[in-house]
């Protein structure tokens, strides 16, 4: 029996609907199946729950915050125990704080920081941290124990220099900003002079955050700490390398040490010119016109695959001797022969010619003007004409004196 043409239609197009309905179910499915997180939720934990330290010193471990939820919270913090002789405080690693954002699915970390007193005793102390959302409805908390040995307090007569930064890396023609950090451990408030051993030709300068004023030293009381910021300006003609720079905060004999590092990654500039100075020149039409041009590295990097394009009257026809450069080394200087040829049918006046010198990750340009005279020998044929006119004129001069 001869089915139906709709029938037909139907069980072909059928098959194809069941099996994108299965794959969307399979597809809502997998996708419920996947996500199974809560519409809000955070913890919170410190990195290590129990620090042994010795007498005299300070603690600071990092706090995990995560946001398990699906969607972006800021957390509060509150220290809501601590005993009595230690001070204590939420920071990053140069202010403190009282929140973090923590976006979904992510993590952020701050740190706890806890110093004792000078007379607070051995034992084991316990400190707990609050952490709520914004709304108030979400709410975690961790303890950390901290335990002091009863050993001796460091001993004084230090100076404490960090840095959370020791390395940075940019061309010679930026500035490099580091932050360190000092802490007078000498045991009374003192001045200190702040040093930097430069390469030749660069320059330092200390100054406090956020302020323009440059500083050489600086006054701290006993266990007090100040962050500086130490920019340093290279030499603009250096070239690309590593560059350490110590740096010395020292009072009286006490002094301390910290050594920063520039890597220089080179700047890449060329310059083009002509020798004379003069961007012209005269030719005539089909004749070529040639002329020297210089092209300088001014960088600090070595420049490679030099190529010359040039921007000209249309059937002008322009040739660089060599086509190519190499390369040229920081300073070098290499010299390129340049034909400008006008087309046949140019007219006499004044033309502009592009000419483009490219390499890498530079280039510069140059504006030619090319004046186009008249040919020499239309000139002779001029003076020729003339002639002939004269000698005419005094022929018919003579004949005429004859009559």
């Amino acid at each position: 029996m001869r089915k139906n043409p709709a029938t037909r239609k139907v069980l072909f197009i059928l098959p194809i609907v069941v099996a994108l309905c299965l794959s969307a179910s399979l597809s809502l499915a997998k996708e419920q199946e996947e996500d199974t997180r809560p519409e809000r939720g955070i913890t919170m934990n410190f990195e290590y729950p129990e620090v042994i330290i010795n007498k005299g010193d300070d603690v600071t471990v990092d706090l995990i915050v995560k946001n398990i939820g699906r969607r972006d919270e800021n957390v509060y913090f509150t220290i809501a125990s601590a005993p009595a002789g230690w001070k204590t405080k939420i920071k990053t690693y140069s202010f403190s704080i009282s929140s973090v954002h923590v976006p979904e699915d992510e993590e952020k970390t701050v740190q706890f920081f806890a110093e004792p007193e000078k007379d607070t005793e051995p034992g084991a102390y316990g400190f707990t941290v609050n952490g709520r959302s914004e709304d108030g409805n979400l709410k975690v908390s961790h303890t950390l124990t901290i335990t002091m040995r009863a050993e001796a307090a460091k001993e004084k007569g230090e100076i404490e220099l960090t840095t959370s930064y020791p390395v940075l890396r940019g061309q010679n023609d930026a500035k490099f900003e580091f932050s360190i950090e000092i802490k007078n451990k000498t045991d009374k408030e003192d001045t200190f002079n702040l040093n930097a051993t430069l390469p030749k030709n660069w320059q330092a300068n200390f100054k406090p955050p956020y302020e323009d004023k440059y500083i050489s030293s600086l006054r701290l009381k006993d266990n007090e700490s100040k962050s500086l910021n130490v920019e340093v300006t290279p030499d603009r003609f250096c070239t690309a390398g590593d560059y350490l720079i110590p740096i010395t905060v020292s009072a009286g004999q006490t002094r301390a040490e910290a050594e920063l590092k520039v890597i220089i990654t080179g700047t890449y500039k060329l310059e083009a010119g002509t020798p004379t100075g003069l961007l012209s020149l005269e030719t005539e039409k089909g004749e070529p016109g040639n002329l020297s041009v210089y092209v300088k590295n001014t960088g600090s990097a070595t420049i490679s695959n030099i190529e010359f394009l040039s921007v000209k009257p249309e059937n002008w026809k322009v040739e660089f001797t060599p086509e190519k450069i190499e390369y040229i080394e920081p300073g070098d200087l290499k010299q390129v022969e340049v034909s400008i040829t006008p087309a046949e049918q140019a007219l006499v006046g004044d033309y502009a010619v592009g000419l483009n010198i490219r390499g890498e990750r530079t280039s510069d340009d140059l504006e030619m003007r090319v004046t186009v005279k008249a040919s020499a020998a239309w000139g002779w044929i001029g003076i020729g004409i003339i002639v002939l006119v004269i000698l005419g004129l005094f022929g018919l001069f003579v004949t005429l004196g004859r009559r």
